[in-house]
Formats: C-alpha cells, sequence, structure tokens
C-alpha cells in the first residue's frame, strides 16, 4: 500500500467541495476510501508543461487531465493573453484530435476563453495539429489550442498551446504563463461561456491550408509521374484521414491506397498496440497492403498527424522502414536541391535541426551554403528559430522523431505536407528508374554514412521517475572517460550550459537555452545523448556513429559495422530497453 504524505492528503481533500462537481468528488472519495497508490498517483504533483505541450493519463486529480486541470491552464493563459495584448480583440484556435474526451475537452477550453471575453474559433470536428498551427496564423490569433496527446496510449490526453506565431510556446512566455497558472486557486475559473464568443470553423481553413501544402511541398513534376506512384497509407485511427488523402489528390496522386481498417478515426487505436509510426509494428497493416498492392512506398501518421512514419523498397525490392533521421535527410536534400535547381539559394536561408538528430543535417548545409542551425528538442524551437532570425529564410527542417516542416506556415512538424514531399520524392526517383532507398544509399556516399538509434527506457510512477532522475545525476556527476573502448573527448550539459573539452580541460558556454541533456561525443565521431522525455514517463538515449562510404556495392558491409558498434555502446552502457 502507498504511504500518503500529509501534502498529497490536503491536495485531494480540497477536491471534495466546490467549486469541484459532485461527480468529480465521488471519484475522489472512492480513490481515498479505496486505492491509496492511485490517490496518490492522481494527487502527488501537478501535470507540467513539457517538450510537447502537457500530457497525462484522463481522470480525477492534479496530475491528470480533466476539466479542472485543463480549465486551469486555460484561465492562466486568459489572463496572461489580457495583460500581453492589452489593446486587441483577442481571439483564439481550438482543434481537438481522435481521443476520448478530446471533443469534451475542447469545448471546455472553448468555454473558459469566451468566458473571459475571447473569441473562440472552434473546429467542428478533429482535426491534425499542423491544421491548428496553421489556423493561428490565418485567422489572426493570438493563441491556439490543441487537445491531443500524440501517440500517447488510450488512456492519456493532452494540451499543446500555441502563440501568434503558429509555434508553440517557448520562453519567455512559457513561464510566464506557468507562473500566471499557479497563482490561480480552482474556484477562480470561468467556466460558463458566452456563446457569441464562440464560431466554429471548418470547410475554410481545410482549404487554405491544402493549398499552403501544395505551395511548398511540390516539385515541378509532369502529371503522369504522380499518377505512376503507388502509395499505401494509413492514419492509425487518427485525425489525417480528414486531411491527408485530399491533398494527395488535389496534388495528381491517383494510386492511394487507404489502409481500411484502420481509416475510422478510433481513440482505442483497436488495430496497434501503439500509434506510433516510429514503431514499425504500427505499420504491420500497411506494409501487407503494400504488398498485395505492389506499392512503392507506405505513410502512417500518428493520431495528431504531426508525424509519419515511411518504408520504401529496398536494394532488394523488399519494404523497409526508414528512421526519422533517414526521412529528415531525404526530405531537406530534395528541398535544398530543388532550390538550388531555381537558383532561389542565396546565402540568407537555413535548415533547422535539434541536438539529438542526426549530424548529417550539417553536412547538407555545408554542401549547399546554407545555414544549418540546430536547437532543443521539440519542434517549438524550430518555429522560434524562424522568428529569431527574420532576415534567413527557412527552407525545412526535421527531428529524429519523425517529424519535419517544410516552410514556414505552418510552425510545427507536419506530416500532411511531409507526406506529399516524401510522395513527390518517390514519384521523381521513380521517373529515373530509381528508388527512393537507392537516393538515400547516394546521399551517404556523398555526406557520410550516418546510422542513428534511439532507446526509449520506460519508468513510470513516482518511483519511475525518481529512478530517471538518478540516471541523469549518476551521468552527470560521474561522467564516463571511455566508452566502448574510445575516448570520451567533449561533454555537452544543456542543464549547465557548458560544453567541456575533455583533452584540453577547456570550457565553452553553449548558446542554447537549458534543458536536463547530456551529450557525449567519442574519439571517434560517435554521439551519445541522454534525456528525460518532457510528455512521457522515459529517458531516452540516443546514438549517432559515422564513417565513410566509397561505393554503394559496400552499402550492406559497412551498416552492419555501424550497427556493431552501436550494439557494443549500448552493451558498455548497460542499458536495457
Amino acid at each position: 500500500m502507498a504511504i500518503l504524505n500529509a501534502d498529497i492528503i490536503d491536495r485531494a481533500q480540497k477536491w471534495l467541495s466546490e467549486p469541484f462537481d459532485t461527480n468529480t468528488q465521488s471519484e475522489v472519495q472512492k480513490l481515498i476510501i479505496n486505492d491509496n497508490k492511485a490517490l496518490a498517483e492522481a494527487f502527488y504533483q501537478n501535470l507540467e508543461f513539457g517538450t510537447g505541450g502537457m500530457r497525462g493519463i484522463m481522470g480525477v486529480g492534479t496530475n491528470r487531465i480533466n476539466k479542472y486541470t485543463l480549465g486551469k491552464n486555460t484561465q492562466g493563459i486568459a489572463n496572461y493573453m489580457a495583460q500581453q495584448f492589452p489593446s486587441k480583440k483577442l481571439r483564439v484556435a481550438i482543434a481537438y484530435d481522435c481521443r476520448h474526451n478530446s471533443q469534451n475537452l475542447a469545448k471546455v477550453v472553448a468555454d473558459v476563453f469566451s468566458a473571459n471575453g475571447i473569441n473562440v474559433y472552434l473546429f467542428s470536428d478533429m482535426r491534425p495539429t499542423p491544421v491548428l498551427s496553421f489556423a493561428v496564423k490565418y485567422l489572426q490569433c493570438q493563441c491556439g489550442i490543441v487537445l491531443t496527446a500524440s501517440h500517447n496510449p488510450p488512456e492519456y490526453n493532452g494540451y499543446k498551446v500555441y502563440w501568434e506565431d503558429g509555434g508553440q510556446l517557448v520562453p519567455p512566455h512559457d513561464a510566464a504563463i506557468i507562473q500566471m497558472i499557479e497563482s490561480l486557486d480552482y474556484n477562480q475559473i470561468l467556466f460558463e461561456p458566452q456563446a457569441d464568443k464562440i464560431h466554429y470553423i471548418n470547410q475554410e481553413v481545410d482549404d487554405a491550408f491544402i493549398a499552403s501544402s501544395l505551395k511548398h511541398a511540390r516539385f515541378d513534376l509532369a502529371s503522369e509521374v504522380r499518377k505512376n506512384l503507388k502509395i499505401v497509407f494509413t492514419s492509425l485511427h487518427g485525425t489525417s484521414i480528414k486531411t491527408v488523402p485530399q491533398t494527395l489528390e488535389k496534388a495528381g496522386y491517383s494510386q492511394v491506397h487507404i489502409v481500411p481498417e484502420q481509416a475510422v478515426p478510433n481513440g482505442d487505436f483497436p488495430t496497434v498496440k501503439s500509434p506510433n509510426p516510429e514503431e514499425p509494428e504500427a505499420l504491420a497493416m500497411a506494409l501487407d497492403l503494400a504488398d498485395k498492392t505492389h506499392a512503392d512506398i507506405v505513410i502512417g501518421t500518428d493520431p495528431d498527424s504531426d508525424r509519419l512514419g515511411i518504408a520504401v523498397r529496398d536494394l532488394n525490392g523488399k519494404m523497409h522502414l526508414l528512421n526519422g533521421n533517414q526521412t529528415m535527410v531525404l526530405m531537406t536534400h530534395a528541398l535544398l536541391e530543388d532550390w538550388k535547381q531555381k537558383g532561389k539559394i542565396t546565402g540568407s536561408e537555413f535548415i533547422g535541426s535539434t541536438i539529438v538528430s542526426t549530424p548529417m543535417m550539417l553536412e547538407l548545409a555545408t554542401a549547399y551554403g546554407v545555414e544549418c542551425k540546430v536547437g532543443l528538442t521539440g519542434f517549438k524551437w524550430i518555429a522560434k528559430m524562424i522568428k529569431d532570425f527574420p532576415e534567413l529564410t527557412f527552407i525545412g527542417g526535421g527531428e529524429e522523431s519523425f517529424g519535419f516542416m517544410v516552410g514556414d506556415a505552418v510552425r510545427d512538424k507536419d506530416a500532411v505536407a511531409a507526406t506529399l514531399l516524401i510522395c513527390e520524392i518517390a514519384a521523381r526517383a521513380k521517373q529515373q528508374g530509381k528508388t527512393v532507398f537507392e537516393n538515400l544509399i547516394s546521399l551517404y556516399t556523398q555526406f557520410g554514412f550516418y546510422k542513428e538509434r534511439l532507446i526509449s527506457i520506460t519508468k513510470k510512477g513516482i518511483e519511475g521517475a525518481r529512478e530517471i532522475k538518478q540516471m541523469m545525476v549518476d551521468l552527470r556527476e560521474n561522467p564516463l572517460k571511455e566508452i566502448n573502448g574510445q575516448t570520451v573527448v567533449c561533454i555537452e550539459d544543456y542543464q549547465n550550459s557548458t560544453a567541456k573539452n575533455l583533452i584540453s580541460n577547456e570550457a565553452e558556454v553553449l548558446d542554447i537555452p537549458q534543458s536536463n541533456v547530456l551529450i557525449y561525443y567519442l574519439a571517434d565521431g560517435s554521439k551519445i545523448c541522454a534525456r528525460p522525455s518532457g510528455t512521457e514517463p522515459k529517458i531516452k538515449f540516443y546514438f549517432s556513429v559515422n564513417t565513410s562510404l566509397e561505393d554503394v556495392a559496400q552499402y550492406g558491409e559497412t551498416e552492419a559495422l555501424l550497427e556493431a558498434r552501436i550494439d557494443r555502446i549500448i552493451a558498455d552502457l548497460k542499458l536495457n530497453a
């Protein structure tokens, strides 16, 4: 039985009276009587904003997603908006995904904003997250909210906050809003809506979003080139079914085979263990359909359609799942080459990446004469780059977690435009008698063969949070000197904003916002990154190794050597996923 401290009991007892409704009070009372462990998990902390907003298990309590935790957040944001934009007519866009309670929670959020006199533009049905990011700018809103937990399990929901540029909250607004929220009591939430302040939005925004995707992610290809590409697409029971097929159709792709069993939105995600296109088994049904239809490419998106998984034919004609680093390299190179061919590269352009993503992005930038700006994990930092450097033109950018952003119309990872872009790449390759996979190997011969892998270790609950914290403490306070027989030459500590060269003993200041991330660099060019997830009970380890690839024929042997190097590093670190 869990031991309840006085703070947890006090938090829970406050939920046994007004302003909490009788159903909430009853559920809390049941926890107090029957389940100390569940009570502790529900009340031991307040849900916090992470790299992708706020996500949590649905239920009663301060550490759960419910009308009161979201209502308090919304009230805090409404107060902050009134403070930041005193002379503007305030506007907020709100969207939601396919998850249980998403629609109801979106209405709660809309009610609170409207009760504060703010005009709300609420989608009348579920929409992909990138559509919300687009809508914020398109509708000239100061803020946007999407109710989603991305690819988390069915019991989760979440709340992403966007600012007037269409990007997620970044400093200084994030800290200021959190402070505003924490200063509030639950009885200060205004729940009674002003009905005339809530406006429902639909086709106009959809049409503008699709038109923008076509503008940014389509090349100059003949119509028959697109018609020859055979595509299998799955929305994994999520929101992309509302936008991706329509975008591909308008672009000119006629051979799109949708996995029927996964086309209906469903918050239980009944055909997959996890609706995460990063995980191979999530695309199993799509891969089966690809073999039946002799498809050239398979694409699957997560429930809120901001990230995508891709499979293409390998050198033996078998479907091969690409990882997020490979897809971002392929897409970035295609955009850079297109800009170069059109004479659009002037030296005042940049691509975006993150500290845990493949260093190959830096090689691409150098080759094409553009900058590569590298930020913390999360697309909010890439969006911030666009805002921070208005003198530079953003071409595109991505991160290893299967996300990509094309142009600056959407300020978050966007699986809709990315789906169109990878289809353009595949269609052009097929026209040239090649495959996407062959194009990837060709890039390795030009820019170096980079191989990455991610290990996520799940540690749930209070004890799990302690374990994750201790793992980072150990790596930080007792740094390793050698890994896989290679000397550790540099350690970057983003929590302390320092990069220490262990050979010269010199230290530099990292000009990136502080974050609980550690990166080890080895003498052979290997890179190892450790960071706790900001949205899930996990600690993540990212590995990157590289070597040269002289000839395409050496691909298989060289890849095996790189995979073996990663295996040895993982074994040396004694990591158990």
